[in-house]
């Protein structure tokens, strides 16, 4: 499942029990505060990047507001903080308050400096020393000066003196799921209703810092438009300050006077307008377009408007590693003329966008070379970023997401799948056609993969978080939206002779969840998967999802699931697994995902074997009995769970399984996301792949499972299956499956358009896998296109199926051949994330 973060084009909002099993696995969850909310004063603002490197502000912030018709007095209350992932040890610091919060009015208190930032803070209203942390932290408004003493989600909920309370990016204690983590050039801002509902992740969103007193004053002058800037031309053009590498030779600095002409205005996420010089230079490295943030205020300039506009230059990175947007900030600007004509736009197509990707650094930042915008595609990119650049009609690669996202490709002959998307197979192969289009001003159209978008689309070149270099086109300068029919697809049915295997990762599914969703994901499973006999499902929740309480059994989201199935038209299902230990599984803190196998018992029987110990923590093994068959010594059971290689990640759940007489060892996989990785458009080149090192020990350690597994019956028949994070050409997969001597990836049985799962930034790619053991040879795979390509998915997977005829498998031995240990894997490098 893709983590979202806050980006350059929005302000942020931003990879199951059995009726038999007992014990219990889960993620870490954090423990979220709920002070009531509240309708007078309520904390609006957090800031704690304050004199921290690339900072503008010299001082954190904390800022109240008061959405009552009354004064809200403050007399004897304090604005309290504590560390985001507080020890045993760790005290809330407090700050006295005094005074009132005006109705409808702000309230500033100003905490920390440090030794960066040029602009200090409007007059504050308190001031404090508090060194609040950039990313996460927790600050809390209450009614007394006495330091709090809660920690947990009991204490704080139970403390009577919090009015409000405020957890951003890691904090343990928040109101309902953190907001987003800050950094030293963002805040974390309360909307603009001042909505209070218990919930930091809907009610705050991260942005540029806006710190405002009781006198309705703050930081940084001008308007965006208007007659307040200068008169004539500075010394600097665009080009000037763009500069032939990534980051702007006058980084950091003021600048007065900048000609261009208004190309376009956001009015969403990060507001502002870009400029361009319609005198360029000769140097095809230096762009001519620069993007002018205006923060809170809505620009009042207009497209075709020839502008002066001063302000301080500074290089925005949206994100972790990511690579920056050179833009002006605290603007003042001045308008000369109106109407004038735009600019002419730079096509985008397989002409003009080079075929390699990115310069390399030896895994160091890019950000200091010089562009070689002929050459490589992301040099090409950043040397128009802020320009105005089209392309004309764009198939659709990636699908408009919550975000208004979506993916078109300017390369319509570059690795096309069999429904249109763009496949991504090698680290080596990273399609340099794609380019993300998010509008301006929020009119993305709503289109699936092979959709088209008809005509020309025109915006100026921009970078976020997520996708890289993206157009920011408006309603009028969008292509005609084509829908050119995709459909789910629906597999066949099992024949009466073949056992039908499925995974499914059902996207954090728990009781909470709308019945829409339960209703969509069951005929899913009956409809497009037909039924399958046994269902390996992935992200299965706790019966009370997020909610961190120690709650670990997840029969009722089964029973929820399995109702529904029979709903559509399914059989009964039976299900098994085994619970998580509380908060040791990863996944969404407090939800406790896991593993289960669902079955039909009218068509295949479950071998329970109950385990010798607490089946969480106690490892299943291969043994045989008296007839010297091969069992396990516990069915469910968990594959090595104490095993350092699955620390903060789902252990592997085995079963046995018996259809038509003949016994099938399943083992259902979610191995560790590639959270944390840098992406593949990133300033560090090549990308490493950090996540990568645990999968590679997870692949290690499931590998010689197998392998007992066969040694004990070469002819067991095997199927391994699941979300395991990770592509087929990876160390990982190469790694489980031994390079295809122990068990095959079916994904490469597939035509290689086909190979995929997953799309992910406009790459089609393959999280998903089914592995079969060598008897296993009379079989037929699908992967059944239902999710992935749609802008109305129930979850971001699809799922695929194999049919086995077990009567007609089983005759291929394994021939073990010598194993030696691999080594401790290093980072690997050139990542793609989920």
């Amino acid at each position: 499942m893709p983590i979202h973060r806050p980006s350059a084009t929005r302000v942020a909002s931003a990879a199951f029990v059995a009726a038999t099993a007992t014990a219990a696995v889960i993620v870490a969850p954090l423990p979220a505060a709920f002070a009531a909310p509240s309708a007078s004063a309520v904390i609006s603002e957090a800031y704690g990047g304050g004199g921290n490197s690339g900072a503008t502000l010299t001082n954190d912030f904390v800022e109240l507001a008061n959405r009552s018709a009354s004064a809200y007095s403050l007399d004897g209350y304090s604005l309290q903080y504590l560390p985001a992932a507080a020890s045993a040890s760790s005290l809330w610091q407090v700050t006295p308050l005094t005074g009132s919060v005006a109705p409808g009015g702000d309230y500033l208190i100003g905490e920390g400096a440090g030794a960066g930032g040029t602009d200090a803070l409007p007059t504050v209203d308190a001031s404090g020393s508090i060194a609040m942390a950039a990313a996460s932290g927790t600050v809390a408004l209450v009614k007394g000066s006495t330091a709090l003493t809660c920690k947990t989600v009991a204490d704080c909920t139970g403390d009577a003196n919090v009015v409000d309370l405020l957890g951003y990016g890691a904090a343990v204690v928040r109101e309902g799921n953190a907001a987003p983590a800050a950094t030293n050039t963002t805040s974390v801002a309360r909307s603009a209703t001042g909505a209070d509902t218990d919930d930091n992740a809907a009610d705050f969103t991260a942005g540029a810092p806006t710190p405002t007193n009781s006198a309705g004053q703050t930081t940084g002058g001008g308007t965006g438009g208007g007659p307040t800037g200068p008169t004539a031309p500075g010394p600097l053009r665009i080009h000037d300050i763009q500069g032939d590498t990534r980051v702007s030779p006058v980084n950091g600095q003021s600048v007065v006077g900048v000609p261009g002409i208004v190309t376009a205005v956001r009015t969403t996420g990060s507001v502002g307008y870009w400029i361009q010089d319609p005198t360029p230079d000769a140097d095809p490295a230096t762009s001519e377009g620069l993007f002018v943030y205006t923060g809170s205020t809505a620009p009042t300039v207009s497209v075709g408007d020839s502008v002066l506009v001063s302000g301080k230059i500074s290089e925005y990175y949206p994100g972790t590693g990511t690579q920056s947007v050179t833009e002006l900030s605290g603007p003042l600007s001045t308008t000369l003329s109106t109407g004038n004509a735009l600019p002419a736009s730079v096509v985008l197509d397989d002409t003009t966008i080079p075929d390699t990707y990115t310069p390399t650094a030896d895994g160091g930042s890019i950000d200091p070379l010089p562009l070689e915008p002929t050459v490589y595609s992301q040099d090409f990119y950043e040397s128009i970023e802020g320009m105005r650049a089209s392309v004309t009609d764009a198939r659709v690669v990636g699908a408009t997401n919550t975000y208004g996202e979506m993916f078109v490709t300017a390369k319509p002959d570059e690795n096309p799948t069999k429904r249109g998307g763009t496949l991504y197979s090698g680290y080596d192969q990273q399609n340099t056609g794609r380019i993300e289009i998010v509008s301006a001003d929020g009119s993305t159209p709503t289109l699936n993969v092979g959709d088209e978008l008809s005509g020309t689309t025109t915006g100026p070149v921009d970078y976020a978080s997520f996708g890289g270099y993206l157009l920011a086109p408006t309603a009028a300068t969008t292509g005609t939206a084509v829908d050119n029919g995709l459909k789910p697809e629906v597999t066949r049915k099992q024949k009466s002779d073949e056992l039908a295997l499925a995974t499914y990762n059902v996207e954090n599914l728990d009781p909470t969840d709308g019945a829409d969703k339960f209703t969509r994901l069951a005929q899913g499973v009956v409809t497009n998967l037909a039924s399958p006999d046994i269902v390996t499902l992935e992200e299965i929740q706790d019966d009370n999802g997020a909610t961190d309480d120690g709650t670990v059994g997840a029969e009722a989201t089964l029973t929820k699931f399995t109702d529904a199935i029979v709903a559509a038209g399914g059989p009964r299902y039976s299900w098994r697994y085994v619970n998580p230990v509380n908060d040791e599984d990863g996944g969404e803190p407090g939800g406790n995902i896991r593993q289960v196998f669902l079955f039909n018992p009218k068509r295949v029987s479950f071998v329970d074997r109950a385990s010798t110990g607490d089946p969480s923590t106690t490892a299943v093994s291969v043994v045989k009995d008296k007839k010297k068959q091969t069992h396990l010594s516990a069915s469910p059971g968990r594959i090595d769970p104490s095993n350092a290689a699955w620390a903060d990640s789902r252990k592997p759940l085995a079963g046995e399984f018996v259809f038509q007489g003949k016994t099938v060892f399943v083992i259902a996989n979610h191995f560790i996301s590639k959270g944390g990785d840098d992406p593949i458009h990133g300033r560090f080149q090549e990308p490493t792949r950090s996540s990568e090192t645990q999968r590679k020990l997870q692949a290690e350690d499931e590998n010689a499972f197998v392998d007992q597994l066969l040694k004990s019956d070469p002819k067991a028949q095997i199927v391994a299956l699941g979300d395991l994070n990770d592509f087929e050409f990876s160390d990982a997969v190469k790694t489980l499956t031994d390079n295809g001597d122990v068990l095959t990836d079916l994904i490469n049985t597939l035509p290689a358009n086909e190979r995929y799962s997953y799309v992910y930034d406009g790459n089609s790619q393959t999280l998903d896998h089914i592995l079969t053991s060598p008897s296993v040879t009379d079989y037929n795979y699908d992967v059944v296109h239902i999710n992935s390509e749609f802008a109305d998915q129930t979850s971001d997977h699809d799922p695929q199926v194999v049919r086995i005829d077990v009567n007609d498998c089983g005759k291929k031995a394994y021939k073990p051949k010598p194993h030696k240990p691999s080594k401790p894997a290093k980072p690997s490098k050139s990542g793609n994330k989920k």
